[in-house]
Parts: structure tokens; sequence; C-alpha cells
């Protein structure tokens, strides 16, 4: 009976989401006092997507966006609100407009390489998130000069201080699990590095991953990298790193160019 129930709403739900509706609405926080690498990244990957796919919203910037989250494995952010639903971080808000709006940008693609679309999303999202999370946590230097004064500059004193202890304990958490807490920089580099030489043998000359046409992987790489370049930070190693690969960095141009005017995009890949 349960089932039952919880089918037939299921069903009313998507039957009353076949059209995107005008008020939906992007949460993100204060993109340049407050936001982090890796929510900057989760944020513009899941911006670009939405572009991709012609899919209008309202860009809102909030001090408590990651509190607004229904949750997340990475980054709860951003957080997209359609009518009464929300969710929260690329690889849920994929799912939800593929199932609620059959919106998808592999559409033209075999089933095999719509795999290999899910599972290199995966992967770079896991390895790029990580490194992000690991050089602004785990740098001293980066840590205490750029990250805990981001992330505490919207709250008074001394709740700047608790928020700061509280995302910095959430996120060696999530590096415990991954086995990347206690490991160097360098190790946490050599992931990032193997993984763009992947993505750039991937991506050769063509305009596109897949070709002509994006997918969401170009919408997560581009989110990842273009936050890297951009986002200045004490310890650019991350930044040198992904810049030694031509044809990416000619990606990301490419991508902002066609996607973003100078008024969206603020900083520019230099």
């Amino acid at each position: 009976m349960a089932s039952t129930i919880e089918n037939f709403y299921k069903k009313t739900a998507t039957a009353g989401m076949q059209e995107w509706p005008r008020e939906a609405v992007l949460y993100q926080p204060y993109e340049e006092e407050q936001i982090l690498l890796a929510e900057n990244a989760s944020c513009l990957a899941v911006r670009t997507y939405l572009k991709m796919l012609n899919l209008p919203v309202t860009l809102e910037q909030r001090a408590n966006a990651e509190f607004i989250s229904p949750g997340g494995k990475r980054t709860k952010l951003p957080v997209l609100r359609v009518e009464n639903f929300l969710y929260a971080e690329f690889d849920h808000i994929c799912t939800f407009i593929e199932e609620q709006f059959n919106r998808t940008l592999k559409e033209h693609l075999t089933q095999d390489k719509k795999d290999q679309v899910r599972s290199t999303c995966c992967l770079a999202e896991n390895i790029f998130t990580v490194a992000e999370q690991h050089i602004s946590w785990v740098d001293a230097e980066v840590r205490d000069t750029i990250t805990k004064k981001r992330n505490g500059c919207v709250y008074p004193f001394p709740l700047n201080h608790i928020q700061n202890w509280r995302k910095e304990a959430a996120v060696k958490r999530q590096l415990s699990l991954a086995e990347k807490l206690n490991v160097g920089l360098d190790e946490v580099i050599r992931d990032v590095d193997h993984m763009c030489q992947d993505l750039s043998a991937m991506l050769g000359e063509q305009e596109y991953f897949f070709g002509d046409s994006p997918t969401e992987l170009d919408a997560l790489v581009f989110g990842h990298l273009f936050s890297i370049f951009t986002m200045k930070l004490p310890n650019n190693r991350l930044a040198l790193t992904i810049n030694k690969y031509s044809n990416l960095n000619q990606f990301c141009r490419k991508i902002d160019h066609t996607y973003f005017s100078p008024k969206e995009q603020v900083r520019q890949l230099k």
C-alpha cells in the first residue's frame, strides 16, 4: 500500500514538471568573498551544464547556501530549487533533470559512450574535488591565509571560528574516507596529473570530449579546471599541473567564451 501511494505521488510530481519552470533558482555562496575552491568548481560546473541545456535559472548568492542544501557526498553545493524540489551537487542535479524533464546532453551518444561519460564524470569529480579540498584545508598556508578567511567572512565573531572548525572537520572526514587525509600534496598532485593526461588524450583536437557537442563531462571538467585556473592561492601547484595540457587550457577558453559573458564570468583565464 505504501509503495502504491509513493508511486502515485512520484508520477504526479513527474507529470507536473514536463516544462522547465521560469522560477527555477540556483543557490551558491558569495562568489567574490566567500566561496571556496571545491564549492566554486561544483557551482560553476552546474551553471555550465544548465547553460548547455539552455535551461534558465535565477542565480542567488547567499551566505547560508550550504545550509539550504538537502545534503550531498562532497560539497553539498550548489542547490537547485525547482518548484518544491531541492537538489544539490552536480550528479544529483543532472539525474533530476534527466528523469523529470527528459533533458540530457548525451542523448546522441551510444550506450557505451553514455556509460563512459558517467564513469569519467564520477572519477574526475572525485579526483578534482579531493585535490581542491586537500589544498584548501590541509595545506597550512592556503588554509590559514585564504580558506578560513573566506569561509568565515560572512559570520560575526566567534561564530566565524566555529564555522571554520565545523567545516574543516567535515572536509577532513571526507578526505579520511577517501584515504587522502594523511598523504602528502605530491600524491594528490600525481592523481590530478594522471587524470589530466587521460582527459587530454580523450579530448585530442576535438572541440568537446565526445565530438562537436558538449556532454555532462565537458561541463564538469570545465567547472573544475576553470576554478583551479582562476582562484588565486598562495600554493598554485594545482594550476601549474593542469596548465601543462594546452588542449585542456584551450578547451576552458572555448567554453568560457561560448557560454559566459564578461559580466557573468568576472575572473578571466590567464
